[in-house]
């Protein structure tokens, strides 16, 4: 039975990867995403909804489908304040999350970050801890919550720091290996070719709330 997927973050590193491999994968017939300007793709499976991010609400007739991929995230250099960044890694996914299931979404499926920890000195990963914890008292049929390392592929914004880390990592690559392989920087394809594979598990699986980390999104979406 085919299924509606339902985007946050299409225009992102791993939401543009996903977008497109959804569009091919048969196992979804509509694919919904939420954007604020038009993304330059025509395909009969895609419905585009153009909306103000300060009133989701108003949209919630849209929020309706069978999976949730959550995809949205930033830095606080780019969203310019701590206050803008949380806004766009915490309060939209999770107003979207409310609506979502409230509208009756089985699987929701959110991209966190490895480290992730609400009681984290680090803001960035304090706030993405605060978010998954948001997520799991939603209690929704299945949620998957994936950690990915350091993202590697072609951003629409030059991120600074993130080139740093790459060279960096890519120098020290030989260094992740057993514990430490779920540091190793990802690509976002696998990312998003991973949250595909975790899409088409049932929502009765053993393990209703998941956190899948980096390694495992490797070994899933590197198949």
């Amino acid at each position: 039975m085919a299924k509606t997927a339902l985007v946050l973050g299409a225009s992102g590193l791993v939401g543009n990867e996903l977008l497109h491999l959804l569009l091919k994968d048969s196992h979804f017939d509509k694919v919904k995403i939420f954007v604020r300007k038009p993304i330059a793709i025509s395909h009969k499976k895609l419905e585009q909804h153009i909306i103000n991010f300060d009133a989701i609400t108003d949209y919630k007739e849209f929020i309706k489908g069978d999976v949730f991929f959550c995809c949205i995230g930033t830095t606080i250099n780019t969203a310019g304040s701590k206050e803008a960044f949380i806004k766009v890694d915490y309060t939209y996914p999770t107003e979207f999350a409310k609506i979502a299931k409230t509208n009756n979404v089985k699987h929701f499926l959110f991209i966190s970050s490895i480290g992730a920890d609400e009681n984290s000195s680090n803001f960035y990963l304090m706030v993405k801890g605060d978010t998954e914890n948001t997520l799991t008292e939603l209690d929704f049929e299945k949620l998957d919550i994936v950690r990915p390392s350091l993202l590697t592929g072609k951003r629409n914004e030059i991120r600074f720091g993130e080139i740093v880390g790459k060279v960096v990592m890519k120098a020290l690559s030989f260094l992740f290996i057993g514990k430490l392989r779920k540091y190793k920087p990802i690509e976002a394809t696998t990312v998003a070719k991973a949250m595909i594979k975790l899409s088409a598990q049932k929502t009765n699986a053993p393990k209703k709330n998941a956190i899948v980390l980096s390694d495992q999104l490797q070994a899933l979406g590197g198949q």
